[in-house]
């Protein structure tokens, strides 16, 4: 029915451990949801039977930092709340990783203030951003994949002397702007 019937009765498999851990770390990603406004219900979304992140070993939202990997920071980010986000990340088991999600949490948004943080960026690392106002469900479901795909290939995340290393990657917009339909009449 499964592996069982391609292999013969007596049969074995070989591969290398390396191998082993990389697919499983990115077949169980869990995510630890930080959603401060409007990016929330994108990221409520994608895990909703529509888009079903569950089909991508990601569907177990953990609440607690100690059972999460993954850490989604969906919305913009006061100075105030910045402490708890920190200690969020502490708290996560390691190898762990970051997606920033939408235009507050990656560069502050329309938020040009001074109780909002312009970027998280400059207190956590980010290894994947995802682009938007808010970003589509899809778009936060190519961010999870290509971590995924960095998992199989590298294993760990970078480290520099000690300190985590965010991977920087941008996840490109899919959707090409079209003229209106109807011409505009003045």
């Amino acid at each position: 029915m499964g592996l069982e019937a391609a292999l013969p009765a007596e049969g074995f498999l070989t591969t290398q451990l390396r191998r082993v851990i990389n697919w499983s770390r990115r077949n169980s990603l869990w995510p630890m949801p930080f959603a401060t406004a409007c990016c929330g219900i994108e990221l409520m979304a994608t895990a909703s039977s529509r888009y079903d992140l569950a089909r991508f070993g990601a569907e177990v939202m953990r609440f607690s930092p100690r059972q999460s990997d993954l850490l989604i920071v969906a919305g913009r980010i006061a100075i105030k709340t910045m402490p708890v986000l920190q200690r969020i990340y502490q708290q996560m088991t390691e190898p762990k990783w970051v997606i920033s999600m939408g235009a507050c949490a990656s560069t502050g948004g329309v938020f040009d203030t001074y109780a909002v943080v312009q970027g998280c960026d400059q207190f956590i690392p980010v290894d994947v951003y995802v682009p938007g106002c808010p970003p589509r469900p899809e778009q936060l479901i190519e961010g999870v994949m290509m971590i995924q795909r960095y998992i199989d290939q590298e294993g760990m995340p970078p480290m520099d002397g000690g300190k985590r290393v965010g991977l920087g990657l941008a996840v490109a917009p899919t959707h090409a702007v079209r003229p209106q339909p109807v011409g505009l009449q003045y």
